[in-house]
This record gives C-alpha cells, structure tokens and sequence, in this order.
C-alpha cells in the first residue's frame, strides 16, 4: 500500500470522484482541486479538497508546494458534445488551454506523471465495425472530440520537458461505486443512455423528469441499424473498472513507463436493445418496451474501443457485467444523495439552464 498524495483535477465531478474512492482504496492520498463548476462538493470526500481552477497558476503551484503530490490525475473538463458544437470557444478555453497551463505548471512543480481522462471522441466517426485500436486515425467531428484531442498532442510535447503521461480513451461509462461511497452520476442536463433509461422507471419526482427532459420516458433512436437487433452498439464501461484503469495507468507511470495512449473498452459493446432487456431484468419490468424514433444524424451503426493493448501493458481487463453496471446505477439513481444533488441544481440554475 502506498500513501503517495496524487492530485486529482476535477475529483468533484463523476469519473474523478470515483477515481479519488478507488486511489483512497489502494493506500493513495488524493488531493482533489475542483472549480465546482460542474463537480459537486459532497463527491470530494475521499482525501484533501482545494476549491481553484486548473487554469490559475498561482492555485496549482500553492496546492503542489503544500501536498508535493507524485503525480496527477487530469478530469477536469467540460464533456457535453451537443454544447460543444453550440459553444466551442468554451471547450478549447477549459479543454485544451486551461489544461496545457495546468500541464505546463505541474511540470514546473516537478509533477511529471500525468494520467489523462481523454475520450474515444477523437476517433470521430469510424465505419469499420471491427474494435477500434489506439492506431485508427483520429478525426474528431465535434469541438469536444478536438480539444481533448489537442490536449493529448500537448502532453505528448510536453515529454520533451520530462512530463510521461497516459492518456486514457474510452466511450460511455455507467454506474457508480458502493452505496457506502456516497457518489454516482449527477449530470445536470443528463445526456447518457442509461440514466435516461432507468430514471423514469425508478419513481423519479416529475421535476427532476422534467428538467432532464424526460417527462415522456425513454426513446430509441434508430432500430434499423445494421446490426443483429438494428439498434446500435455501444461500449460501456463500469466506473470503477475505469477507476481501476487510471490506477493501473498510475502505477505504469510510476514504475518508469513511457508516454502512451490506451484505448479502453469491452471490446464486445452492447446494442441499445441489450442495454434495455437488461433494464427489464434488473428492474423486473418484463412488458418495458420504450418506442423508437428516426436514428440521429451522425450516429454509425457501431463503436467499440479494443483494450488489447491495456490489457498487455497495464493488466487491466473489465470485471463488471452489464448487469451490475444497470444495477449499480439503479441503486445510486434512487437514492436521496442523487435526488437531493438534482434538487439543489435545480435550485441554484433555474430551468434555463438544463
């Protein structure tokens, strides 16, 4: 067991929470800096927690001076692509810029291990159904896919400078951790599948319906994809086999391991209509049957990362089932911390901004 502090940027929000539950778990000290722009402050509970933005150097230096953390793990970004493309000049400030001054004051600090939460949304639109491995040609459609995607080449520049980093690609995550940790997803608007699958058919209070905008329960879009049921496939991940996957990147990094890019994935995905049988079972709704609408523009047919070469370098391979991921997000999405989290969003931003 170690008792290195690590820094986490955006430890507040979703995936950076429960990798700050899952460094604390392994002996880690998480130190989490987070704006709270998006994260929430009831998730950093799991080491020290230092409000700041990840673009102010002056914060940076004063939390690396004050903790002398021996690496970072970098979350903090904005993740929604719909808004991307509405407003882009937002995602590459926050995205690409913040994160290279961040990069470039954590290499001043003489932090020079850097895992980075980055996006399989560099890959842009792939029409090859086979696994996409880290050597597919990345051309992001959207502002969002771009800016990670710049943020990568400048932490590959940065090992110039001495900086090693691995940077993590991934797809759709679900779930949530124990219900003893106290954290799940609480996006506010809330964009993935298998919230919007399961958050009306919990009991969810019509409010909360209404502001993630699904007073009319779920839809499929598109079952006339061509794939074994026509609707389309998706990798998902559960978040702490994600958690696992930063660690075990961590410890690459740290036992000497060289700047690389790791694609993580199932390597199998699972179409809508599977994420929702499986819905049906963990639920016990066996008549559950969302309708379907027209596909949306620019959705392929079928996206799955392969995690051939995270699993060869960093002996990482996914444990969790589908069914524990629906499980796990079932039991978080009922309970009052998620409720209580939508209510107060709900309060401090008003309608207008879901």
């Amino acid at each position: 067991m170690s008792s290195l502090p690590i820094l986490v940027s955006g430890g507040a929000g979703y995936i950076g929470s429960h990798a700050a539950f899952a460094l604390k778990q392994e002996g880690y000290e998480p130190v989490v800096i987070d704006n709270l722009s998006t994260g929430n402050a009831w998730a950093a509970s799991f080491g020290a927690f230092e409000e700041g933005d990840i673009g102010d150097a002056d914060f940076v230096r004063d939390v690396c001076d004050r903790y002398k953390p021996a690496a970072a793990m970098h979350f903090a970004a904005f993740i929604e692509v719909g808004e991307s493309v509405q407003n882009p000049a937002k995602y590459f400030d926050n995205n690409r810029d913040k994160a290279a001054r961040f990069f470039k004051t954590l290499n001043g600090c003489g932090v020079r291990k850097i895992v980075f939460s980055s996006t399989a949304a560099v890959y842009g639109e792939v029409k090859n159904p086979a696994p996409i491995s880290e050597l597919q040609l990345t051309r992001p459609i959207n502002p969002y896919g771009q800016s990670k995607l710049e943020a990568e080449a400048y932490l590959r520049m940065m090992d110039a400078a001495g900086t090693r980093s691995a940077s993590l690609r991934y797809f759709n995550v679900a779930g949530a951790a124990s219900a003893q940790a106290q954290i799940g997803e609480a996006h506010m608007p809330e964009s993935h599948l298998i919230p919007r699958l399961i958050l009306p058919l919990i009991q969810t209070p019509p409010d909360i319906l209404a502001a993630l905008g699904l007073a009319n329960g779920f839809t499929i879009y598109g079952n006339d994809y061509p794939t074994p049921d026509g609707t389309a496939i998706r990798d998902y991940i559960h978040v702490m086999d994600l958690a696992a996957a930063h660690i075990r990147a961590l410890d690459y990094l740290l036992k000497g391991g060289e700047t690389s890019v790791f694609n993580l994935g199932s390597g199998k995905g699972f179409s809508v209509a599977e994420i929702v049988e499986a819905a049906r079972r963990v639920l016990n709704k066996p008549t559950f049957a969302p309708p379907a609408a027209p596909r949306r523009d620019g959705d392929p047919a079928i996206l799955i990362a392969s995690s051939e070469k995270a699993a060869k370098i960093l002996g990482w391979k996914p444990t969790h089932s589908l069914t524990d991921i629906i499980r796990d997000a079932v039991n978080w999405h009922c309970s009052p911390r998620y409720r209580d989290a939508i209510q107060a969003k709900l309060g401090k931003t008003g309608r207008r901004a879901v």
